[in-house]
């Protein structure tokens, strides 16, 4: 990264000095924003190509690199890059101000010429990249910290100038089509089903007044996971049920998928079928509080008893907040694409 001078040990990190960081930095902190960098561990590896900064590049096995004036060893080259970054504010005295990561990737074609251009490396760098930042592990100088990043790229750049790899960026060609996947494809299964046709039998009318969407009892784990995923991937507002949140009790695959559902079915237009994913959703008219005698679920409860309107809450479809499982939701973790 150009604006830094030194970043090996990455406790040593320090600006660039004909940048006026300081300035900057001050600036950041006085409006609450955070420094937007663009680390890109291929291009450090494409300065030095070997097997070993290959595998640190890319998230996988490696001995790992040793920072003696720390203590800590690093594993990959991207907690390495960001933590150079924050030595150099904390030099400075902005330790506080947050890191975003806005914009990472790696190249799935290039030139004949390109070292460590291929579609395996651009596969595992985003994928192990989704896991790390997910895992919410942070970095060895910001450990438990949730970083923001965005994938570089969501499209391929068909007609951008200089190497091939620049245009080869994207997980999508510039017609649409796939280049590969990474896993943040939504399952159709976790899709709400669109309204059945009618047949001859008898039509049950769905609820009426207060109507709230909740899982049906006996929802197997996976598919709520997928709910999840699903509704938390349209765009819909999850915050309350990520850690600290007002909804985030009890911390449950089956609570947290309770409040999705149901922020979904009021989002989109209150019909049967916005609450069907998959039929594993049910509508009820009932308070959800006259069946719940436990206080643990209570906060929960709050949550969901008065149908909100959720219309005025809203985040960018292209921000896809991603679940972990056993009830472990992110926090503030967001893998978006540029």
């Amino acid at each position: 990264m150009a604006i830094l001078s030194t970043s090996v040990p990455p406790s040593a990190g320090r600006f660039n000095e004909s940048f006026d960081m300081k300035s900057l930095l001050d600036f950041l902190q006085k409006i609450g924003a955070p420094l937007m960098i663009n680390p890109y561990p291929y291009f450090a590896y494409k300065s030095n190509p070997t097997d070993q900064t290959l595998a640190y590049a890319l998230f996988e096995p490696n001995p790992g690199f040793y920072d003696t004036n720390s203590g800590l060893t690093y594993t990959n080259m991207f907690d390495a890059q960001l933590d150079a970054v924050y030595s150099a504010m904390k030099y400075l005295g902005y330790p506080g101000v947050d890191i975003v990561v806005a914009e990472t990737g790696w190249p799935s074609v290039g030139d004949s010429t390109e070292t460590g251009v291929s579609l395996q490396n651009a596969i595992a760098y985003n994928g192990n990249l989704i896991k790390h930042v997910t895992s919410m592990t942070g970095t060895p100088l910001m450990p438990n910290r949730y970083i923001q990043t965005y994938i570089f790229a969501l499209f391929n750049e068909d007609l951008k100038p200089g190497p091939t790899s620049e245009r080869n960026y994207g997980l999508f060609k510039a017609d649409m089509t796939m280049a590969y996947d990474v896993g943040l494809l939504q399952s159709p299964s976790a899709a709400p089903s669109p309204p059945a046709p009618r047949t001859g039998g008898p039509v049950t009318a769905p609820p009426t007044g207060k109507v709230w969407c909740t899982a049906k009892p006996g929802a197997d784990e996976q598919t709520l996971e997928a709910n999840l995923n699903y509704v938390c991937g349209q765009g819909i507002d999850c915050r309350p049920i990520q850690q600290g949140g007002s909804c985030y009790s009890p911390n449950t695959v089956a609570g947290h998928a309770a409040y999705a559902m149901n922020a979904y079915y009021q989002t989109t237009g209150r019909n049967s079928w916005n609450c069907d994913f998959a039929q594993t959703g049910t509508l009820t008219s009932t308070d959800p509080s006259t069946h719940v005698k436990s206080s643990f679920l209570w906060p929960l409860i709050l949550c969901l008893k008065t149908p909100l309107d959720f219309t005025t809450q809203s985040t960018s479809s292209m921000h896809r907040t991603l679940r972990l499982k056993k009830g472990k939701f992110l926090t503030n973790t967001r893998i978006g694409f540029n």
